[in-house]
């Protein structure tokens, strides 16, 4: 709504100079004529506070055009003050000055068509308040939002940002100076017409017709609005404007004597008559240019230009004269636009001209939103007439809007598709997005691009789009919109059982009658469902959410509740309560959410929210197995969200939601989550969320190379300390971590026989306990066993594959099982197939969130080019994933990655790359990961000894062979003997450089990498 607060400046001192009497007299000339002035504009006297006046414009039905309105009553008091000044010097002495505020936003009034006041409320009201405060004397501050909706109709200049009363930041404002004659927010014509062929070709085939013949036409372009109605049209009349006489007329949506404006439009402006001319003046501008006194007389009553009345049937003769008199001098095209406002006489002469205007090129053209044929169904069935619906542009149209309006800048891909899916087809909206992403800086343009400024989920509704919404929206009849509302609280789509369910009970008999009533409306539409009865989804989704922001928070509150009640009885019968948990959390979690908006929650409230938090977390259970990491992260916070503190199911959830964190790379996040977890269980008592916290902990500090004094704790002696009261307790699902967390101890330091007995052991609890996504999880380390471990490469294919068809992994899990299956065939010579299983394996990683895996990974795509020799790509993909993974502070693979992106680097010949590389390398390798640190060490040596710096070189080898004899890892122990004997090889010593590369051979053959061996063996021959 857009309010008017509107005061009286120093009145205190006029009651020191003006009798009582008199200033009674004088108050109620100037309140009368203020309200006269803001009634005409369609306004509403809210409340009168002293010398004050406070006028609604939307109560109690929104028009898409109440701030323009509000803005020109405002000006037009103005101006009514300055004449009712004259009078009041003349007899009184006094001059009169006043200060005007005008703001939009949303309030709440009373829904009462019977009371004089609304009572309207809210924070757009006090801010209404404080701009009419801060005006100087006789000037008119608007809100931004005002501002926004009326830009193009007013005359306004930025003030300084206003420091109001109860605000605490600066509030834009904008000094009114004057009001234009045109519309609030002007469109564009200049792009060309998109996705309308079909449309274009049948208004041509009218003209011509029109032509051809000799006989009038109509044509009514039908659609809501922005769709396009007037971009269409006037594509016609600029294709037909050489050959044609085109007049245009537009009815308007209130005032005083509007039933013929349209023909007033168009008679002024082929007779040139100007708004100030004088009657007698504009009346012989109009003879000269129809030549008939008696047309002149009857055209005249109708405009307004003369006092005179004449019947409505002479009128309607003096139009068509009218019409007859243009189309003698050449084919006539007459726009008559939004005629969805037009008074039934002039809907009554518009089908008058088409009946009786004979033997004239004539085309009357009309726009028209879906309101008219409420009023006139059967409009565009007369002979010689039709009706032309536009609906939506497809998504390539709207996108080639967007295009059309940027020109040869272009936005962001993901941003483009969010407009366009947020716009839905309708060219005003995409317009208006983009306009205000422009304006609010959302978006800047460097050189020919677009760049987005902030991440979106959502594209904001602007106010424009939010008027027109609202106004169709109040519309509606009342039943309709009271079968509407529960249906905006349900959803996008909705079933006629569940509205019925919810609506009140005056309305739940015709629900059936209403919905259709929607549907023909176009504001719902039916779908085609296997489920039984009847389902509906709303037209489009901003709106579903205008009719939902329309409810008062508490009856959204009680609509969700009753919602999910309905909900329970319906999903029970059919025995599909858990499949719908997650969205009946979300409407608990609403409802929860109103409540405390509302005041203090109580314990019927505190009931609602433990409710939700119940489905949400079990949704967010699910969501962790299957491996959807951002789901399962947003869950688990929004459940967490609706418990106390302290309470002990809250308490529960944090470990998972901590581990979800981490998944997803949100390293300081599970940092917080768990760090909680541990304190609240340590203080409530409670031994498995407490051991399950230091385990995860663990795990964390594992995975982001923590360098606090916790982080130096054994991980080994942490679990050896955990499990014996796990088992106590029979905590088998803890018991499991614990397992999985002796599995990652082991494995780091490559004793993979103790981390399969581990793996084996972690598996058996997760499956006592139920936990199929855990033991998924350890199955998957036992495929980096067999990577990495003694099991030769054929075997460990075979295993890997097992693993997968046998379903003993999730898709998260499946991933990384494919990407090690990427090297293990790639050691295998099959390198094609390698490529695709890494292609597959971590997209399917990305979509499931596995930020961290996804990019872990990127050592397995490492491994498959170095076997097949594409080694541009294998730099271009781990520089990315190296630069994402430093960025989220993930320093567990960060260190092989940089070692790898070393070894890669160097073998293009770029050494001092490499070094740096290595460096970072090294600073990142935990003292616990052998493979790590073994991996620096070999990857600097040859550097070293093309440097010359061969004593250093060998020992940084050697030292890294030293440390891969103590794993039961074949393969990377023969990496290191291989890069020994490149370092023999630079130091001359070829002999030994020739025992050192059999040995590697040897170690590559019991693994099975045929590649590894046959590399390794053409090259001792080449040092023979």
């Amino acid at each position: 709504m857009t309010l008017i607060f509107s005061d009286l400046k120093d009145s205190t001192a006029l009651g020191e100079r003006l009798d009582s009497e008199a200033l009674h007299e004088v108050k109620e000339r100037y309140f009368n004529a203020m309200a006269a002035e803001i009634k005409r504009h369609g306004g509403k006297i809210e409340k009168y506070i002293g010398d004050a006046i406070m006028a609604v414009f939307g109560l109690p039905r929104a028009h898409e055009d109440d701030a323009l309105r509000a803005v020109r009553a405002a000006i037009g008091m103005q101006a009514v003050l300055r004449g009712l000044n004259e009078s009041l010097k003349a007899r009184f002495g006094i001059v009169l000055a006043s200060r005007t505020g005008v703001n939009t936003g949303e309030v709440v009034a009373v829904d009462d068509p019977t009371a004089d006041q609304k009572l309207a409320t809210g924070d757009a009201v006090n801010v209404t308040a404080r701009l009419e405060q801060a005006a100087p004397a006789n000037e008119i501050y608007i809100g931004e939002v005002t501002y926004r909706l009326v830009r193009d109709a007013v005359e306004a200049e930025p003030v300084a940002p206003l420091t109001l009363k109860g605000k605490s930041q600066p509030v834009a404002a904008y000094r009114l100076l004057s009001a234009l004659g045109q519309e609030g927010n002007v469109r564009r014509h200049d792009t060309p017409v998109v996705g309308r062929d079909e449309e274009l070709a049948a208004l041509r085939s009218s003209w011509d017709a029109v032509q051809a013949e000799r006989r009038v036409r109509m044509a009514t372009v039908i659609g809501d609005a922005g769709i396009g109605k007037s971009r269409l049209v006037r594509e016609l009349m600029d294709q037909v404007g050489g050959r044609a006489r085109i007049v245009c007329g537009r009815c308007l949506a209130y005032g005083d004597g509007i039933t013929f404006w349209p023909l007033r439009e168009m008679v002024f402006a082929v007779a040139a008559i100007r708004s100030d001319d004088k009657p007698d003046i504009a009346r012989d501008k109009l003879l000269a240019c129809i030549g008939d006194a008696d047309v002149v007389d009857r055209i005249a009553s109708a405009t307004g230009l003369s006092p005179a009345s004449f019947p409505l049937h002479e009128i309607y003769w003096g139009a068509r004269r009218f019409m007859q008199v243009l189309a003698a001098q050449g084919p006539v095209l007459a726009l008559f636009d939004d005629i969805h406002w037009a008074e039934p006489a002039f809907l009554d002469l518009l089908e008058n001209l088409l009946e009786t205007i004979d033997d004239a090129p004539v085309l009357l053209l009309a726009t028209a939103r879906r309101d008219l044929l409420e009023e006139r169904p059967k409009w565009g069935e007369r002979e010689r007439s039709y009706s032309l619906k536009l609906g939506a542009l497809g998504d390539v149209a709207a996108t080639q809007v967007v295009s059309n309006l940027l020109g040869a800048a272009r936005l962001p891909t993901t941003l483009m598709r969010r407009i366009v899916n947020a716009a839905a087809g309708n060219p005003l909206y995409v317009e208006q997005m983009l306009s205000m992403l422009i304006e609010t800086g959302a978006v800047q343009k460097v050189d020919e691009h677009w760049v987005s400024v902030h991440a979106y989920t959502d594209i904001a509704v602007p106010p424009t789009i939010q008027a027109l919404l609202e106004a169709r929206l109040d519309n509606l009849q009342r039943g309709e919109r009271a079968t509407a509302e529960p249906a905006a609280v349900i959803g996008m789509e909705f079933s006629q059982s569940a509205v019925a369910s919810l609506a009140l009970p005056r309305v739940r008999s015709g629900v059936e009658a209403q919905l259709a009533a929607l549907s023909r409306k176009n504001f719902i539409r039916p779908m085609t469902s296997a489920d039984a009865g009847l389902r509906y989804r709303f037209d489009h989704h901003l709106m579903r959410d205008t009719v939902y922001n329309g409810l008062l928070k508490r009856a959204r509150a009680s609509l969700h509740i009753d919602f999910v009640r309905w909900a329970d009885q319906a999903n029970a019968d059919v025995d599909r309560a858990r499949e719908f948990e997650e969205i009946l959390g979300y409407h608990l979690e609403q409802a929860y959410r109103y409540f405390g908006e509302l005041g203090p929650i109580d314990a019927a409230g505190m009931e609602i929210g433990r409710d939700g938090a119940r489905r949400l977390a079990s949704a967010a259970h699910r969501a962790l197995a299957r491996g959807d990491m951002h789901a399962a992260a947003n869950l688990f916070q929004r459940a967490a969200g609706m418990l106390p503190v302290e309470d002990q199911e809250r308490i529960e959830l944090l470990p998972e939601w901590a581990e979800a964190q981490m998944g997803l790379g949100d390293f300081n996040g599970a940092r917080a989550t768990i760090t909680e977890a541990r304190e609240r269980a340590d203080l409530a008592g409670n031994v498995r969320v407490s051991a399950a916290s230091r385990l995860i902990g663990t795990f964390l500090r594992a995975y982001s190379r923590d360098k606090s004094a916790e982080a130096e704790e054994d991980p080994l002696k942490i679990a050896d300390e955990l499990i014996p009261p796990l088992e106590r307790e029979q905590a088998h699902n803890e018991l499991a971590t614990a397992w999985r967390l002796v599995v990652m101890v082991h494995g780091v330091a490559g004793r993979y026989s103790k981390a399969s007995e581990a793996a084996q052991r972690s598996m058996e609890h997760a499956r006592i306990a139920g936990n199929e996504r855990l033991a998924a999880k350890v199955a998957g380390t036992l495929g980096s066993i067999a990577l990495y471990g003694p099991t030769p490469v054929v075997k460990a294919i075979a295993l890997c594959e097992k693993a997968i068809q046998d379903g003993l992994s999730d898709r998260q899990v499946e991933g990384s099982l494919l990407c090690m299956l990427a090297s293990l065939r790639a050691m295998n010579g099959e390198l094609q197939s390698a490529r695709l299983l890494y292609q597959r394996g971590r997209e399917m990683l990305r979509d499931l969130g596995q930020g961290v895996r996804a990019a872990a990974s990127v050592i397995h795509l490492a491994t498959v080019e170095l076997h097949g020799g594409d080694l541009q790509r294998a730099e271009h993909e781990l520089r990315l994933e190296f630069e994402f993974l430093h960025r989220m502070g993930e320093n567990y693979h960060l260190s092989s990655i940089a070692a790898l992106l070393a070894k890669v680097v160097r073998e293009q010949g770029r050494d001092d790359h490499a070094l740096e590389l290595l460096r970072t390398a090294e600073e990142l390798s935990s003292p616990n990961d052998v493979a790590s640190q073994a991996f620096w060490r070999s990857m600097r040596a040859p550097i070293l000894a093309r440097q010359e710096h061969l004593d250093h070189a060998e020992e940084l080898a050697r030292a890294a062979v030293d440390l891969l004899r103590k794993t039961e890892s074949p393969g990377l122990e023969a990496d290191a003997l291989s890069e020994l004997a490149f370092v023999l090889k630079i130091a001359g010593r070829l002999q030994e450089a020739r025992a050192v590369t059999e040995e590697a051979i040897a170690l590559y053959r019991s693994k099975g990498n045929i590649v590894a061996s046959k590399r390794w063996t053409a090259w001792a021959r080449s040092i023979e």
